[in-house]
Order: C-alpha cells, then sequence, then structure tokens
C-alpha cells in the first residue's frame, strides 16, 4: 500500500500544533485537499472511507472558494477610490523582479 498522509482539519490540531505551522489557513486547506486527491485517486480506499474523503474534499473546497473570495472583496475595497471602485487587470509579469 502506497505511503499514506494524515490530513486533519485545523479543529483537529493542537493548539501548539497550529500555531508552531501557522501557515496561512487556505494554503493549509489546499494541501490537505491535494493529500485528499492523492487517497482518492489511488484507488485503495474502501468505499465508506472513500465517501467520507471525498465529503471532507468538498468541505475543504467550499472553505478555499470562502477564503478566495474574501480575498477578492478585500482586493476590490484596496482598490476602492472616492465613491467608486476600481477593477484593475493584473498581469502575471508584475510578479517578476
Amino acid at each position: 500500500m502506497a505511503a499514506e498522509r494524515e490530513v486533519r482539519t485545523d479543529t483537529e490540531q493542537s493548539d501548539g500544533e497550529a500555531l508552531a505551522a501557522a501557515p496561512p489557513k487556505l494554503e493549509t486547506a489546499l494541501a490537505q485537499l491535494e493529500a485528499l486527491v492523492a487517497q482518492l485517486e489511488s484507488g485503495e480506499l474502501p468505499l465508506d472511507e472513500a465517501l467520507r474523503t471525498f465529503e471532507q474534499g468538498v468541505k475543504l473546497t467550499r472553505e478555499c472558494q470562502a477564503a478566495l473570495a474574501a480575498a477578492e472583496h478585500k482586493v476590490q475595497v484596496l482598490l476602492q477610490r472616492g465613491d467608486r471602485v476600481v477593477i484593475e487587470e493584473f498581469a502575471s509579469d508584475q510578479l517578476e523582479p
């Protein structure tokens, strides 16, 4: 059997673990989601465990979507100028130093 990575939600981690790791919640959820997908794609899970894993993946996906929506809203607020919101196009080459 392939090596399995244990996937736990933030609420299952001890306070010490959460403080020690402390990556942003979105990145944590994405990493957990990737691990769940790998488990499902392996095809080695029994049906009931696969369904639980899929359900957890759906929950993490919704959490990620909510985090991204909140970030998008924050960016729009930060770009607000006067009484109007200015949505500016972003080019990936702007990240290059």
